[in-house]
């Protein structure tokens, strides 16, 4: 396994997933946008998520790469075994830094109408990170955790598919997960999705921006992380329980 080629695919695979990922949060969220006039419900937004990722791991796998852009599915694979550990430092960051890129993307693709959009009216952390919808910090944590752990143990579980499809698949999964259990949370299910895209909204020269909500940012690291460890856990016991 060639460790730029990891290295390069996850900071650019990241970054593709968050921009397209965040730019359909801003096309919703923001004023004047052609998306907030014809109001996309939740169902386009869950499939516009999914598309993100699809086309975010078809790009990662071209440049010879894993295709985590998790740093949950990253750490907890290294653990079990099912990626090579001296790997692992340098692709969370380079997860973490393509983050922020494609959070940086959607910010100047939007900037007009970041311009125009007060906090009250959509102009929020939550285009890039997610958040409560009741802000309780043990349930929120625990909504993570299930959330991340179903979508890590059945990408795990697919079993062998063409290559062609399988980002699709996933595409597919990550959609089905914010069906079930995004209303809760707005299931991260991966700290590099969450984490850079929320310091970018800090500390970039956002107009008219709101409150990051910082304090609440622990909750899609650890979640995601837990889940993800459970994930493989549960995946390699089973399988030595069936002798798969």
């Amino acid at each position: 396994m060639d460790a730029t080629q990891v290295y390069v695919s996850e900071f650019i695979g990241t970054a593709v997933l968050m921009a397209f990922g965040s730019s359909c949060n801003a096309s919703l969220l923001l004023k004047n946008t052609i998306t907030s006039a014809i109001k996309t419900n939740w169902i386009g937004l869950m499939f516009g998520w999914g598309f993100a990722v699809t086309f975010a791991v078809y790009t990662a796998i071209s440049l010879g790469g894993v295709a985590h852009l998790n740093p949950a599915i990253t750490v907890a694979f290294a653990a079990g075994g099912l990626f090579p550990q001296e790997l692992v430092i340098g692709a969370v960051i380079a997860q973490l830094l393509g983050g922020f890129l494609g959070a940086s993307i959607t910010m100047l693709h939007y900037y007009p109408h970041f311009k125009i959009t007060s906090p009250e009216e959509g102009n929020c952390v939550g285009i890039f990170a997610t958040g409560p919808a009741i802000d309780h910090r043990g349930w929120n944590l625990l909504s993570e955790i299930i959330a991340t752990f179903l979508f890590i143990f059945c990408v795990l579980l697919l079993g062998p598919m063409v290559n062609g499809l399988a980002p699709l698949i996933i595409g597919f999964l990550v959609a089905s997960i914010g069906f079930s259990f995004g209303g809760t949370t707005g299931f991260a299910l991966n700290p590099a999705r969450d984490l850079p895209s929320r310091i970018a909204y800090a500390i970039l020269p956002v107009p008219n921006k709101g409150t990051a909500n910082l304090g609440y940012a622990w909750v899609p690291i650890v979640g995601p992380m837990i889940g993800g460890f459970l994930a493989v856990g549960a995946f390699i016991w089973l399988k030595a329980f069936l002798n798969l």
